[in-house]
């Protein structure tokens, strides 16, 4: 069986690019100065992956753009001076949209990080569709401190309940030890948000999910000391 990122360029490089089932390698809309490799649909593009395993697979949370994330990536490339020379981890990557910005901006080293094989995969093919080196890290890193990063970058990490009881104390761990820490985040309800102020704000919609369809405002915050 092929790897996450053979199985990902098999499909990407089809000749029948027709069809909801479908990744492309397209503009962000609300940061159009990165490309990703997105779902046209994602919950289409899972059934269709689960159908060829024959099994039940976890969510491509990386196949879309998420708020969280798009927030991040905005600010960081409107306050390169947030940035440049840091070593950045951006948490929960995804599709390595905020870690891709961080990049651009003029961090001295960026990783990033999440469980899934297949968001690993695509965040190398993202990094060098935009031409910017990004380390993937795998694993869960919730019980440590962050790596030696100055900088944890968050989006759309408060969604579920067990992952915010874990969240929160992973990124106090990391801002106790010295690191500035950045979240990306559109209202959700597991927030913890006196922990936090807001730096950005940003409005109208940059979401492709049902889940997040009536999103009208991304924030981003730093947690507290």
């Amino acid at each position: 069986m092929a790897g996450p990122l053979a199985d990902l360029e098999t499909k990407i490089s089809a000749t029948d690019t027709g069809g909801l089932d479908r990744l492309r390698l397209v503009e962000v809309p609300f940061v159009p100065e990165v490309r990703l490799h997105l779902a046209e649909d994602a919950i289409v593009w899972w059934a269709r992956m689960e159908a060829e395993a024959g099994a039940v697979l976890p969510p491509p949370y990386w196949a879309s753009a998420w708020p969280g994330g798009q927030a991040l990536a905005r600010y960081v490339l409107d306050h390169p001076e947030a940035v440049t020379g840091l070593r950045v981890l951006d948490l929960a990557a995804g599709s390595g949209l905020a870690a891709i910005a961080a990049g651009l901006a003029g961090a001295v080293s960026v990783t990033a990080n999440d469980i899934d094989p297949y968001a690993l995969a695509v965040i190398g093919m993202n990094a060098r569709a935009n031409r910017v080196d990004v380390r993937q890290a795998d694993g869960d890193l919730l019980d440590g401190d962050g790596l030696d990063a100055d900088l944890i970058l968050a989006g759309d990490v408060f969604y579920r309940r067990a992952l915010a009881d874990r969240m929160l104390p992973f990124l106090e761990r990391a801002a106790a030890r010295g690191a500035r820490v950045l979240v990306g985040d559109p209202g959700r309800v597991f927030l913890p948000a006196d922990r936090f102020r807001v730096v950005a704000s940003y409005h109208g919609s940059a979401s492709d999910s049902v889940e997040d369809a009536e999103i009208s405002r991304m924030d981003v915050l730093q947690l507290l000391s």
